[in-house]
């Protein structure tokens, strides 16, 4: 049996910030929040995200908010109520949540939050993904710690079985709710629940597949590592686009250009997500075969022995910002103070505006993606276009956040 009190106190042993803990009343994160508040190395506070998808929620959420009470620890309920019945309905309530955790930790000042994984939700999360025929990525374990919205999650019990928190509980006389879509068949991971209890007569346990996500987040550090090492060699960054030789990137290993094509994807948008894998093999043969193409906000093309990664225009043609403010989460402008000024693209009729743009070396499709400053329907300034006008642009990552992208899980 795992020693639970040492998962929190290794795993947090070099963070002492304010933290934030994550309880839905479930047996796992109960558990850890008794195990936060046993280990005391920091100041706790808790969040319970309300997705208002049963009528049991609200008093489900008082209950911990009770439980926090007796413990001395403030709490905050989230509500959600965003589902408009369109999609997967777990992946968008799994977004909206972490949204909401990490704008909380932000107001509250909160170094990061903690969150009640346990082993059975990597094996399950594996068995998930096996069946959408995942890769590497896709079956290699949930990391300890993860970046999202700028907030630290912890994940501290990853080595600990849900069996032994409900022991843990047990032992101190501690309840948890039974959330009744635990046991309902029509989600995927109630499934993969009963089918790793199916499976574990002949060795298939989730410890054994814990083991088999662990090898494979092995792999996926393996193949990053060198990912980076390739990107390092080829990826130059131009005025915001990533530029490759394309015979080179036609020579690497398939994983390998994936990966690089992935991470220049979101190093360009700033999504925390890469692209679907069937989305991205299309668009890899179709660079293979020299046609390029669009995919999630970008577009791919090939020039002679250049193959370019840019914005693509449709994306950011009704992105605005304020001077002083972030333009396409990417750019930083500053300049004269101008009343009702406010960025935009440059665009077709911002660049016919600036003669000036050819000398950038940059494709038209690429300059009209640029950052420029308007006042209503006239251009300012276009300080990557030739036309600075007193204003400067400055981009907000370099290659070495690509890298960073690859290295990272």
């Amino acid at each position: 049996m795992t020693v639970l009190p040492a998962l929190i106190s290794q795993h947090f042993q070099t963070d002492r910030g304010p933290l934030g803990v994550a309880v839905s009343g479930g047996s796992d994160s109960l558990a850890l929040l008794h195990l936060m508040a046993d280990w005391g190395g920091a100041p706790l506070r808790c969040v319970t995200v309300d997705h208002r998808l049963r009528a049991a929620s609200g008093p489900e959420a008082a209950q911990v908010a009770a439980i926090c009470a007796s413990l001395g620890i403030a709490h905050d309920t989230l509500t959600w109520d965003g589902w408009d019945g369109r999609g997967n309905l777990a992946a968008t309530a799994r977004a909206a949540r972490y949204a909401l955790m990490a704008a909380w930790a932000h107001e509250h000042g909160l170094s990061g939050v903690a969150l009640g994984h346990t082993r059975d939700d990597v094996a399950e999360t594996l068995l998930m993904r096996l069946a959408r025929r995942a890769g590497v990525d896709g079956l290699a374990a949930m990391p300890a710690r993860r970046r999202e919205g700028g907030v630290t999650l912890h994940r501290p019990l990853l080595a600990a079985g849900r069996g032994e928190l409900r022991a843990y509980l047990e032992a101190r006389g501690a309840t948890w709710i039974d959330d009744p879509s635990n046991s309902d068949g029509r989600y995927r991971r109630t499934l993969a629940r009963r089918a790793l209890t199916a499976l574990e007569p002949v060795g298939i346990s989730a410890q054994a597949l814990a083991d088999v996500a662990a090898h494979m987040a092995e792999a996926r550090g393996t193949l990053g590592h060198y990912a980076a090492q390739e990107a390092r060699a080829l990826v130059a960054v131009q005025h915001g686009d990533l530029l490759m030789p394309a015979d080179a990137f036609a020579r690497l290993r398939p994983d390998i250009a994936r990966r690089i094509l992935s991470a220049g994807l979101r190093w360009i948008t700033g999504a925390g997500y890469g692209a679907r894998g069937p989305d991205l093999d299309r668009l890899l043969a179709a660079i293979a075969s020299g046609r390029g193409g669009t995919l999630g906000g970008c577009h791919v093309s090939l020039s002679g022995n250049t193959l370019r990664v840019a914005r693509e225009f449709a994306a950011v043609r009704h992105c605005t910002a304020a001077p002083g403010t972030p333009w396409d989460g990417r750019w930083d402008l500053n300049g004269p103070h101008l009343p009702d000024a406010e960025l935009r693209a440059l665009g077709a009729e911002g660049r016919a505006a600036c003669p000036a743009w050819r000398e950038t070396g940059l494709p038209a499709q690429s300059v009209q993606t640029l950052p420029a400053v308007w006042q209503g329907d006239t251009l300012i300034a276009a300080p990557l276009a030739g036309d600075a006008n007193g204003w400067t642009a400055r981009l907000r990552r370099d290659a070495t956040d690509l890298q960073a992208m690859l290295l990272s899980h």
